[in-house]
């Protein structure tokens, strides 16, 4: 995810991510007889509901401000850190369809590589650790 950083999310706090992968946390209370979950109102949260939502809205401040104005287009819709997390991989990575395929035809480039005839130590040498980093970077 290049532009992306999973590690601010960590540094941050390691929290960040686990709402972030965990998906939408809404508080919720029992009422009625029987019991029926219903979403509490903020002023129902306890103190650990408000550092939980804290933390759900840092996470997704982290990752909308950490993209640009072209990104944001492709998450502006989404309403969950997760939902955000899940829509800029598909983007960058693609599905898994999509990334296994990628990963098929670098392994073929990498099995591949020669040296061109008109190509420097150093252009060949770029080109094979630019295919081994994509191939690190999809696995």
């Amino acid at each position: 995810m290049g532009q992306i950083k999973i590690e601010s999310l960590i540094t941050e706090d390691c929290k960040l991510w686990d709402v972030t992968c965990d998906g939408p946390y809404v508080p919720t209370k029992k009422v009625r007889d029987p019991p029926v979950m219903m979403p509490k109102t903020r002023k129902e949260y306890n103190d650990a509901e408000r550092k939980t939502v804290g933390k759900i809205f840092r996470a997704k401040k982290i990752l909308v401000y950490g993209i640009g104005p072209n990104e944001y287009n492709k998450i502006s819709t989404c309403q969950s850190a997760k939902e955000i997390w899940e829509a800029l991989q598909t983007a960058h990575e693609g599905t898994t369809q999509v990334k296994k395929s990628k990963i098929d035809m670098l392994t073929t480039e990498y099995e591949l590589f020669r040296m061109k005839d008109d190509e420097s130590i150093q252009d060949m040498d770029t080109g094979f650790i630019s295919i081994i980093n994509e191939l690190h970077l999809l696995s």
